[in-house]
């Protein structure tokens, strides 16, 4: 059991049984409990969390509410042990879904992540081996840039691995803020990396766990980059709306600082309004992001969680593309190009991608088509995920009128078909 194996609470381990934040529990439980009176008591993670560590005992109509939301006792919740109404599961509103995987991979993924949220709430290593593991996390996160989904997925669960090994023992408060850390950076390239591969799903559900990490760390501008780095999953998946909340989220948690986190935020919002049409408020967001981004002093280009200029004007190009700026957006497309190493991920294919879908917006339909087929097959199997065919896909959609049906289109809608992996 949770509870017994990392030294927590009966109640937080029924909520990390589920997977669930603080926020989102709290969020949940509340829901429930007004869905049963209108005048129900109002629950929120911090009211929660103070439950979970005996800082304070809920109330007996809470607690009522709380055996509901987990199918459980008061006395399996560790809440009291006097009998309250009968509790059954068909009350619980909130069950933790059963969801089949599709692969030996699928499953470590799932495990992994179950097993980080148990662990993160438990709390000795010395120094020397958090400055190993600090080492080894630098040298993956330089990885990440060239190396393939599937397989840096692998790496980065084996790393957790050993982080899990230190967090479920009981750490000193400063190690343990570090493994919390660590364990947010690696959730984020995990959840990153099942973006592109295209596992929608999971992907969201990582991102979940890595925003968990990064509140219970403490570390401000780390919460921003997590919410930050969140928000590409709904901008190339949807909803944008969900995309754009995020990034001003993150925006937001940076308080006007000029880091690179800001600007990364500042930079994902611009590009997500623009994709629904709100050009002001993009506009806007771009001259923030441009005055903070010359502020900045110079970074290392060869870190996933770095914002060097290269990947500062892939987002502009986005931006410029998606407000219809075709001009400028190609212009920033060459510009980017050249500051990308010879090994590499896909964020030259996608700036080339964009160039094409600027093509079609400029009525060049079959020299766009043309470009997006040679990108798509140029991209090597093992980097040619579901993202890049998302992204190819985005040049058919923007062909007006008949252009659909030229003959270059039906090639590469014929490509994307025969290519495409699942959803």
């Amino acid at each position: 059991m949770i509870h017994q194996h990392c030294g927590v609470s009966r109640l937080r381990a029924y909520r990390l049984a589920l997977g669930k934040t603080l926020a989102v529990a709290g969020g949940e439980v509340r829901a429930l409990a007004l869905s049963r009176d209108s005048e129900g008591p109002r629950v929120e993670g911090d009211q929660l969390s103070s439950w979970e560590t005996g800082g304070r005992e809920p109330r007996r109509v809470v607690v009522s509410v709380l055996c509901a939301y987990y199918g459980a006792t008061p006395g399996a919740l560790g809440l009291s042990d006097e009998p309250l109404a009968p509790v059954t599961t068909t009350e619980t509103h909130f069950p933790v879904p059963v969801v089949a995987s599709s692969s030996s991979l699928g499953d470590r993924v799932d495990a992994a992540r179950r097993s980080t949220n148990s662990v993160l709430a438990a709390g000795s290593v010395v120094g020397g081996q958090i400055d190993l593991l600090d080492e080894r996390l630098l040298l993956l996160r330089k990885q990440y840039l060239y190396t393939p989904p599937e397989t840096m997925l692998t790496r980065l669960l084996e790393e957790l691995d050993d982080v899990e090994g230190l967090v479920r023992e009981r750490q000193t408060t400063s190690v343990h803020v570090r493994l919390t850390e660590m364990t947010a950076l690696l959730a984020t390239l995990i959840a990153d990396s099942l973006m592109k591969l295209g596992d929608v799903r999971r992907s969201g559900v990582w991102y979940e766990t890595a925003r968990f990490a990064a509140e219970e760390s403490g570390n401000l501008d780390l919460r921003a980059r997590v919410r930050a780095q969140a928000a590409m999953l709904p901008y190339y998946y949807g909803p944008l709306e969900t995309a754009i909340a995020l990034a001003r989220e993150a925006r937001l948690l940076t308080r006007g600082r000029p880091t690179a986190t800001a600007a990364f935020a500042t930079m994902a919002e611009a590009r997500a309004l623009a994709q629904i049409g709100d050009s002001g408020q993009a506009e806007l967001r771009l001259r923030e992001a441009a005055t903070m981004y010359e502020r900045l002093p110079s970074a290392s280009d060869d870190d996933a969680f770095a914002f060097p200029r290269r990947r500062y004007l892939l987002y502009l190009s986005g931006t410029y593309t998606a407000l219809g700026r075709s001009s400028a957006a190609m212009k920033t497309q060459s510009e980017a190009l050249v500051l990308y190493p010879a090994q590499t991920g896909i964020d030259p294919s996608l700036l080339r991608l964009e160039t094409a879908i600027c093509l079609a917006m400029g009525r060049s339909a079959t020299e766009a088509c043309q470009l997006a087929t040679t990108v798509f097959l140029q991209v090597p199997e093992e980097h040619r995920t579901p993202i890049i065919g998302a992204r190819a896909r985005g040049v058919i959609e923007k062909l007006p009128g008949a252009s659909g049906r030229t003959r270059a289109a039906m090639e590469l809608r014929e490509l994307l078909a025969l290519s495409a992996g699942p959803e």
